[in-house]
């Protein structure tokens, strides 16, 4: 183990010493799936008297407004989750602000009972944010080793400054795969989080944003904050039974958020609900908050492609694909299969993810010079395919991609969005992932391929559950052409109305 690895544990126990204080340490993770709630807005898991993990964030700001709620409250549950010795904390989050937390909400709940109005929704509800957004004093890792010892962050980037001028609260930074560059989970240097499904077989949770989607998953945080270079949040969500958004990639600014790929990152949230997400998108997009509009799905057109992203799927994703376009046609929508024949130049835009690799191998290169024995062998790899890419070819790339997006804009006009299975696959073992490199690469190849096909498009998607409850968690993706972010919001809580298996959230 690491110095920096010894005195990460040693700061997650002393933190749990304090958590334990509060008698909240008996926490546990919540059910992705849970019963239909009682009618008091708090399901079944009223009599705890929680609210992570039971609680919208949409729910969680209409009961801070009305004062049957504090932030300190919503703090305190989540810092006992995360400090949890049964759950998925220490895997999850690379640092905790448990700190600047208490403060934050102390302040909040403060102002709130002095009448001074909220700064937004989310004011004073627990937010995760992935570890490669600067905060100011601290070193972004990116979920690695190699740059521990940099100088750390001289500001906090733009979408962090925007959440705190929200009212947001920053519980901590939580794992990823290292910089970003796989869609499973796994992490050699802080661990790898186990899904919320099946812990005890213990399955990949999905990437990169991993320990986002379990600190939301297990009541460790409401929403989290992540990026999304070929389905980095659309993923976890798929794999966890969440909900993660995907916006036009020129929605929410980069700077400040450490880079994979200049063409395809993202940034954007995940959450329980296309509401929740709606609600931070605004933020991160800088907007002033509006109810989020929910469409009426009786004349909705979706195109759902026969192309590419029905390939191969496995029988669990392929009958729970089936069961949501069935649901949506009883609904009223018109679910129409088309061929859709553009989206099989998808592997020719980006071949073994050319264009990725040689944008990330841009920035590594003078790391991997100095330190490529502290990189994941299996990501390193990966990032020095981009070595030997030259730049009439990265060029011609780019070229293609720019056709490539007119042709799907085109052939997407007319529907309202367009339907796809998010991933092919439930969630596999962690032991079966990593056995070998050949394994672990294919997975990850399987696992990035529907999703990454809307980065390559430069569109924006939502992933939503569609599985049944107590099953495996599937996600269904509705994926829209860019700078149609607003609607395809709209248009996706119609669908999440619909397919999504009900859980204890009152929203």
């Amino acid at each position: 183990m690491t110095q920096q690895q010894e005195q990460r544990r040693t700061f997650l126990k002393q933190t749990a010493g304090a958590a334990a204080a509060t008698g909240l340490l008996g926490i546990c993770s919540r059910a992705f799936a849970q019963g239909p709630g009682d009618g008091t807005g708090m399901g079944t898991g009223t009599s705890t008297g929680k609210a992570m993990g039971q609680l919208s964030m949409a729910e969680m700001a209409r009961r801070l407004a009305a004062g049957t709620l504090t932030s300190s409250q919503l703090v305190e549950e989540a810092l006992a989750a995360i400090q949890n010795p049964a759950g998925e904390g220490a895997r999850s989050f690379i640092r905790v602000h448990a700190d600047t937390a208490r403060s934050t909400a102390a302040r909040l709940d403060a102002e709130r009972k002095a009448g001074r109005p909220a700064a937004s929704p989310i004011a004073g509800i627990p937010i995760s944010l992935k570890d490669l957004f600067d905060e100011t004093g601290i070193t972004t890792l990116g979920g690695s080793v190699v740059l521990a010892g940099q100088p750390p962050a001289a500001r906090d980037a733009i979408v962090v400054e925007r959440l705190r001028r929200a009212g947001a609260i920053i519980v901590g930074r939580t794992n990823t795969v290292e910089f970003a560059y796989t869609g499973l989970g796994v992490n050699p240097h802080y661990g790898t989080p186990k899904n919320v499904f099946d812990r005890a077989t213990g399955r990949i949770p999905g990437g990169s944003t991993s320990g986002g989607a379990i600190s939301v998953a297990d009541g460790m945080a409401a929403g989290a904050i992540g990026t999304d270079t070929g389905g980095s949040l659309r993923i976890p969500a798929a794999l966890n039974g969440l909900v993660g958004f995907k916006p036009t990639q020129r929605r929410v600014p980069l700077d400040g958020v450490m880079p994979l790929s200049t063409s395809f990152d993202s940034a954007g949230p995940m959450a329980w609900t296309v509401e929740d997400c709606a609600l931070l998108d605004a933020v991160l997009a800088a907007e002033l908050p509006r109810p989020l509009r929910v469409l009426p799905l009786r004349g909705l057109r979706f195109a759902v492609p026969k192309t590419f992203f029905q390939d191969d799927l496995s029988p669990a994703v392929a009958a729970a694909f089936a069961s949501a376009l069935a649901k949506l046609s009883a609904a009223g929508a018109t679910v129409t299969e088309l061929p859709m024949a553009e989206f099989a130049k998808a592997p020719t835009i980006n071949p073994r993810g050319m264009i990725t690799a040689a944008e990330a191998f841009t920035w590594h290169r003078d790391f991997i010079k100095n330190g490529a024995a502290r990189y994941d062998p299996r990501v390193l790899a990966r990032i020095k395919t981009g070595e030997t890419i030259t730049a009439p070819d990265y060029l011609q790339l780019l070229a293609l991609r720019r056709q490539f997006i007119r042709s799907i804009n085109t052939a997407a006009a007319g529907y309202d969005a367009m339907l796809m299975p998010t991933t092919p696959d439930t969630a596999p073992p962690i032991a079966e992932v990593v056995k070998d490199d050949d394994t672990y690469y294919r997975i990850n190849a399987r696992m990035l391929r529907n999703p990454s096909v809307v980065n390559l498009f430069d569109g924006c998607a939502l992933s939503v559950p569609c599985h049944d409850a107590g099953t495996a968690p599937v996600g269904l993706m509705v994926a829209s052409i860019g700078n149609t972010d607003h609607r395809l919001l709209a248009v996706g809580a119609a669908v999440e109305a619909v397919v999504t298996p009900r859980r204890a959230l009152s929203s």
